[in-house]
């Protein structure tokens, strides 16, 4: 009996290291879809506003620039907010394994 009494206590420590972890994921899959989120309505706003420079543009070569500014400025905010998501998936990915830190040891850096 004693043996059954044992493998109960470390399922249901297991289930508990599980939940723990389950929340973490929760919360960092919430944290980044909010993150994603903002970044859309900050790219959909910055296009708008480049279409509209582009529509007022009164030459080819102010198109151009307009063009060339928006482009810029768009890359530089996705390459800019890719590196912030992946830092964030990296932090929750550790915040998930922290409780399973005594069973396995610590999380790599």
């Amino acid at each position: 009996m004693n043996g059954f009494e044992s493998v109960q206590k470390a399922s249901k420590d297991n289930l508990d290291l599980t939940m723990k972890s389950v929340d973490a994921l929760g919360k960092g899959m919430q944290a980044m879809a909010v993150e994603a989120a903002d970044y859309s309505k900050k790219s959909f706003e910055s296009g708008t506003a480049a279409l509209e420079k582009l529509m007022a543009a009164k030459s080819i070569e102010a198109a151009v620039e307009v063009q060339s500014a928006y482009v810029k400025s768009a890359y530089e905010g996705y390459v800019g907010e890719m590196t912030k998501l992946g830092a964030m998936m990296t932090e929750f990915a550790k915040d998930a394994y922290k409780p399973f830190e005594g069973m396995f040891g610590k999380f790599p850096k």
